[in-house]
């Protein structure tokens, strides 16, 4: 009698499963029948794709719909079924595309011709005649436009700069100083001041300069000039306000050769930093500032900086003034950061304007309009997740770099469900793909470094003050709370 052979009975096992799914198929495909026809296609795709899986350990399990599904393990697989692990089928399941590509229909705001080549994102500035504009600078009549509102003026001033009532009077962008603005625009940048330029000796008898015009300001920086003043702070003014100096000067090169600087502001508003305090920061001196009660936010580091609060500060300020000017080793602990490099937090706030806020605008538009899309049923059925037969969950997660519109996926598990593990999923992911801090061209050579760090990861669509200074998760719970609430979460990091 013949024994049939291995592969003749390999043969004939993978023909009888063959057989058995097809008869059970086409029963499913029976009963669908009986379902409404608008949704068999669908189900019978998600049911057909969900049964061709391997079912090793790390093999999926999770059909999509949040039922597990298995097979016996003695049953052999056939050749023709997919062996995806739960990362790679949560890559393809998940990967919906947009209706709308922003390399062949980009971002369009209404204004100066200009194109964006170097934007992570399709930006254009100008006008289409068969196109309505994503955004406009004022208030629009159409309301498919978004408005916005761009200004680097103090809200003490102009009160329409302020957030709130801006968006009462209907603005949807906002672009000011203010770091709770939807695309801050600051004074300070890489390119414009150069930061970190080496220290000249002071040679001036004063021990402070101060370029101080507008003689009307809303605060009280000019008592405080004369405080300092009456308490034999000797001042070297050459702006219009207390002149005692030719003001026909190169402002930086004049201050580079005092100790101080009266970095005075003309009003005194969260994240109103203008040049008079960056320029202080090139010039190596310590800048004396009247203005942003947060003014630490901005400093290099917290001994750069002396802050007259409020005017019952300025005995205080004028005798570390004095401590300072006759004991060279407490001055220049004040500096060390010229020496040794700024703080991460001063490096991840200026890094922001290594892209234009023009293209920040563009970002911010698109994300929204993605946004608006993931609301539609084609986004409802993403499964997001995936389990294995031990029970232990895939959770799909997006990331980009602070300044960039891509996103890359990354996975965490609900065993490593951790905020440690998040940065080290991230920061792996980054730099398994090369990749290069989009900052580092702009930053000076001196505090580029070679390599990368996570300084931030945070949900995408919070402020830059929140980003920056106010946001954390509260623990590992906190952020395993926020994954699991908020299917496919997206986050956004900053590198330093």
């Amino acid at each position: 009698m013949r024994v049939p052979s291995q592969n003749h009975q390999r043969r004939r096992w993978s023909g009888t499963v063959a057989l058995l799914v097809a008869i059970v198929v086409l029963a499913e495909i029976s009963f669908l029948g009986r379902l409404d026809m608008g949704k068999n296609a669908a189900a019978v795709h998600k049911w057909t794709t969900s049964l061709y899986f391997s079912f090793d350990d790390d093999a999926v399990v999770n059909d999509g719909a949040g039922d597990l599904i298995s097979l016996p393990s003695s049953l052999p697989i056939p050749v023709e079924v997919e062996r995806l692990s739960c990362e790679e089928w949560l890559e393809r399941e998940d990967n919906v595309s947009y209706s709308r590509d922003f390399s062949k229909d980009p971002v369009i705001i209404s204004g100066m011709d200009q194109d964006w080549s170097s934007c992570s994102v399709g930006c254009k500035f100008g006008y289409s005649a068969n196109k309505i504009p994503d955004a406009a600078f004022g208030l629009p009549s159409d309301p498919a436009t978004a408005s916005v509102l761009r200004s680097m003026e103090s809200s003490h001033y102009y009160p329409e700069n302020n957030i709130e009532l801006a968006r009462r009077r209907g603005y949807k962008v906002i672009m000011t100083t203010s770091l709770s603005s939807d695309v801050p625009v600051g004074y300070f940048s890489w390119a414009e001041y150069d930061i970190m330029a080496p220290v000249q000796p002071k040679t001036e008898d004063a021990l402070a300069a101060a370029f101080i015009s507008n003689c009307g300001a809303r605060n009280f920086r000019l008592q405080a000039l004369e405080m300092l003043e009456e308490l034999k702070i000797k001042i070297d003014s050459y702006g219009s306000c207390h002149r005692n100096h030719d003001g026909r000067v190169d402002k930086v090169k004049a201050l580079k050769r005092y100790k101080f600087s009266l970095a005075f502001e003309n009003s005194n508003e969260e994240d109103y930093v203008t040049e008079k305090f960056f320029q202080s920061l090139v010039a190596g001196n310590i800048p004396v500032v009247v203005g942003a009660p947060n003014i630490l936010d901005f400093a290099p580091s917290p001994e750069s900086v002396l802050h007259i609060k409020q005017l019952s500060d300025v005995a205080l300020v004028a005798k570390t003034m004095k401590h300072l000017a006759a004991n060279p080793d407490a001055y220049n602990q004040s500096l060390r950061w010229k020496f040794e490099g700024p703080s991460d937090s001063f490096k991840a706030l200026v890094d922001m304007a290594a892209v234009h806020s023009s293209c920040r605008l563009c970002i911010h538009l698109a994300t929204k309009i993605h946004e608006e899309e993931e609301k539609t049923t084609r986004f409802e059925n993403r499964p997001c997740k995936c389990t294995n037969k031990v029970g232990t969950t895939a959770y799909h997660l997006y990331v980009r770099e602070r300044g960039r519109f891509g996103m890359e996926s990354i996975f965490l598990r609900s065993d490593m469900l951790t905020l440690e593990a998040l940065k080290s999923v991230v920061l792996a992911k980054f730099k398994s793909l090369n990749h290069t801090p989009i900052w580092k061209g702009e930053r000076p050579v001196s505090i580029r470094g070679t390599d990368f760090k996570v300084h931030r990861i945070y949900p995408i669509g919070l402020t830059q003050r929140q980003a920056l200074y106010t946001f954390k998760f509260d623990g590992d719970a906190d952020l395993g709370k926020y994954i699991t609430s908020h299917p496919c979460a997206k986050f956004e990091v900053i590198f330093v």
